[in-house]
């Protein structure tokens, strides 16, 4: 008996991932924007244009956002093209605070959640030209090769990919993103002397990447 179960296992595996491959492609179609010629940018909120070069958040670049405002930074990023009719995948982002999302302006009917399971690479893959932005949470080891090779697929289907790394410098991306978004540092107002309620918090980003984001740019992103 426990011969037979052992064979039986490797095949439930196998159609389990072939399910969960089948219902990615359902989601995948549904939602597969299509990019005229002239559409090779997204919006941005006013607050982040100027940390990229022409004021626009360009398709098939990959971004790692670092720092304790990390989630916060990468709904900031969303909003924007969400608010225009884009959508956006969180992938491997179980502790994603939706509320906070909503507040910073991204439209929850436009988002997807999506856990990887042990199919990284072909999850994040498959998502990459079916949505506009893919965010993914960076709980785990990856490999180099895949990483080069979702940033090839990213340039090629015109999607932007963004890994959330936490706090800076704590998680690996085994390759050079197009552009690094830090939050370097937060103060909050609201705070009277003993008194009052913490209302308003400004978060300092800074940016740094190759090629066209080489030069460091830095801004400060109200919350």
């Amino acid at each position: 008996m426990s011969s037979a179960a052992t064979e039986v296992q490797p095949c439930e595996a196998e159609r389990d991932a072939a399910q969960r491959r089948a219902r990615l492609a359902v989601v995948a179609d549904r939602v597969r924007p299509v990019v005229l010629a002239r559409e090779h940018t997204l919006p941005l909120a006013a607050s982040l244009v100027g940390l990229f070069p022409e004021g626009v958040l360009r398709r098939g670049i990959t971004i790692t956002v670092d720092g304790s405002g990390a989630a916060s930074l990468a709904f900031a990023l969303a909003a924007a093209p969400v608010h225009s009719g884009s959508w956006v995948a969180f992938v491997d982002l179980p502790e994603l605070n939706l509320a906070a999302a909503v507040e910073a302006g991204v439209t929850l009917e436009r988002v997807a959640c999506i856990c990887s399971g042990d199919q990284w690479a072909a999850t994040v893959a498959a998502l990459l030209g079916a949505f506009d932005l893919v965010m993914v949470g960076m709980g785990r080891r990856v490999r180099a090769t895949d990483v080069r090779q979702l940033g090839a697929r990213a340039r090629e289907r015109g999607s932007v990919l963004v890994a959330l790394r936490g706090a800076c410098g704590n998680a690996v991306w085994p390759d050079a993103p197009d552009l690094n978004l830090c939050a370097a540092g937060s103060q909050w107002s609201g705070l009277g002397t003993g008194h009052g309620h913490l209302r308003t918090r400004v978060l300092t980003v800074r940016a740094e990447g190759r090629r066209s984001f080489s030069r460091p740019r830095q801004a400060e992103l109200v919350l």
